[in-house]
C-alpha cells in the first residue's frame, strides 16, 4: 500500500522557504490513521524549522528496509518528483542509519535529513543559553560521529606528507572523526563542570517542595507555569518553545515551594539529547511533584500520555507522584454519532463529560481539567496543588502545619 497527499503553498511561502517532502513507513501493525498522524507530527516539526511540506509518501512494509528504508520503485517515485518540482529536502519520520542515508542521497537529488536531525536542528536554533548550546551541540556531534562518511564524502581524498600525525597515507576522514571526539570529550568536560555547579545550585535551595512540570511538547507548559508562578516565562505554539528549565518560586497562602519548567517530550525523543539534558531532567528526578500537563484537545493524546510515562521510566522518574492537569478544554471536539449508528462508540465520538467518566475516572491518579489560555477551572488548579504541596511539606516539617 502506498500513499501520496499534496499540499499547495503560496507563492511567497516557495520563494521564501524550503520545500520538503515527508516519508514514512506503515507498518503491518499500524494503523493508516496513525500513521497519518505521525505525519502530522513530523509535519508540524518541519513548521518549527521554518520548513514547508508539499507532499507525503508512504508504503506500507513489515519493517523499514535496511538498505533504502523504502523499496526501490518508492524511492524512485520520491525522486522523480523531487527533480521535476524542485524539492529541498527530504524528511523521513524515522532515523536512518549511516548507510541508509548514503544509499538514499545516491538515488536522490536533494538533501535527505531523518526525524533526528530534524530534532536536533530545532534544538540547535532554540537554544538560548550557553548550557542549553553546550547540550545540544554534545548531541550533534554524538549523531554526526558515525555519519561523517556520508557527510563530508569529500574528505576521502589521501592525506600525507610530511609532518602530518599518523603519517603518510592517513584519510582525512580519520582525522576529522578524531576532531570530532575530541570535541565531545570537551564538551562533556564542560557539561559536567555545569552539571556541578546546578547540583550545588539545587542544594542550595534548601528543603524546599519542588513541582515539575512535565509533558509533551506543545501542551501548554509554560503558559500553565506563567499563570501559577505569575512569571513571564516564553511560550509559542510550536514544538520546543522552552528548552532550558525555568524555575519559580510560588508561594500559595504563606506555603512556599519550588516549580519548574522542563523541556517537551516528543516520540522517538533522540537518545542523544536525553543523555546530554541529563542536567535538565534532574529538575525532573528531583521533583517531589510532578504536573503531567496533557493537551487533551490532540486526538492521539492517550499515546503522548504514554510517552511521557515511558521517558520518565527511562530517567528514572517512573515512580514520582503524578497530578494530571488535562489542559485545552476549550478546543476539545468530538464527532457525535447518529442515533441509527449501531457501530462501537470510539474515543472521537465521547463528549468531554463521557471522557470524564472513561479509563480517567479509573486511573487512580489525581486529575484536573483546565484551559491555561481560557482561565477555566484554574482556581481548582491552585486549590488541588496547594493541597498536595501542603501534605507534602506537612510530611516533611510536622512540626509546621500550624502556619497553615
Amino acid at each position: 500500500m502506498t500513499d501520496v497527499r499534496t499540499k499547495a503553498i503560496s507563492g511567497d511561502d516557495a520563494e521564501c522557504r524550503e520545500r520538503a517532502v515527508l516519508v514514512a513507513v506503515i507498518r503491518d501493525n499500524q494503523e493508516p490513521r496513525q500513521a497519518e498522524e505521525f505525519l502530522d507530527e513530523l509535519e508540524f516539526l518541519a513548521e518549527t524549522a521554518d520548513i514547508v511540506s508539499v507532499k507525503r509518501f508512504t508504503q506500507r512494509l513489515p519493517q523499514p528496509l535496511s538498505r533504502i528504508y523504502v523499496g526501490p520503485g518508492k524511492l524512485q517515485e520520491i525522486a522523480a518528483y523531487c527533480e521535476e518540482n524542485g524539492i529541498d529536502v527530504v524528511i523521513f519520520d524515522d532515523e536512518l542509519s549511516p548507510s541508509q542515508t548514503r544509499n538514499i542521497e545516491k538515488e536522490i537529488p536533494c538533501r535527505v535529513i531523518d526525524r533526528t536531525r530534524l530534532i536536533l536542528d530545532i534544538f540547535m536554533s532554540r537554544a538560548r543559553t550557553a548550557y542549553a548550546k553546550t547540550q545540544v551541540q554534545l548531541a550533534q556531534y554524538e549523531y554526526m560521529l558515525p555519519r561523517l562518511a556520508g557527510l563530508w564524502t569529500h574528505l576521502e581524498r589521501q592525506r600525507g606528507g610530511t609532518g602530518t600525525r599518523g603519517g603518510a597515507g592517513e584519510r582525512e576522514i580519520e582525522t576529522d572523526r578524531r576532531i570530532v571526539r575530541d570535541r565531545i570529550a570537551r564538551l562533556k568536560e564542560e557539561l559536567k563542570k555545569i552539571d556541578r555547579q546546578m547540583a550545588v545550585q539545587r542544594s542550595n535551595r534548601g528543603s524546599l517542595v519542588r513541582v515539575a512540570l512535565v509533558g509533551y511538547t506543545n501542551v501548554g507548559k509554560s503558559t500553565l507555569m506563567n499563570l501559577i508562578s505569575k512569571s513571564e516565562v516564553f511560550a509559542e505554539n510550536k514544538l520546543f518553545a522552552t528548552l532550558d528549565t525555568t524555575v519559580r518560586k510560588v508561594v500559595f497562602d504563606n506555603l512556599p515551594f519550588l516549580m519548574s519548567d522542563t523541556v517537551g517530550f516528543i516520540r522517538k525523543l533522540p537518545t542523544q539529547l536525553i543523555e546530554s539534558f541529563k542536567s535538565t531532567l534532574d529538575e525532573v528526578r528531583e521533583a517531589d511533584l510532578l504536573l503531567h500537563v496533557v493537551d487533551i484537545s490532540h486526538p492521539q493524546f492517550e499515546e503522548q500520555i504514554d510517552v511521557v510515562k515511558q521517558t520518565l521510566r527511562d530517567i528514572g522518574a517512573g515512580d514520582k507522584p503524578v497530578f494530571l492537569v488535562f489542559n485545552k478544554v476549550d478546543a476539545y471536539t468530538y464527532i457525535k454519532k447518529d442515533e441509527d449508528d449501531l457501530t462501537p462508540a470510539t474515543r472521537e465520538n465521547l463528549s468531554l463529560e463521557e471522557l470524564k467518566s472513561s479509563w480517567i475516572a479509573k486511573a487512580n491518579t489525581p486529575c484536573i481539567f483546565i484551559s491555561a489560555v481560557e482561565r477555566i477551572n484554574i482556581d481548582k488548579l491552585r486549590s488541588d496543588l496547594y493541597g498536595m504541596v501542603r501534605e507534602i511539606h506537612s510530611g516533611r516539617y510536622p512540626f509546621n502545619n500550624f502556619l497553615y
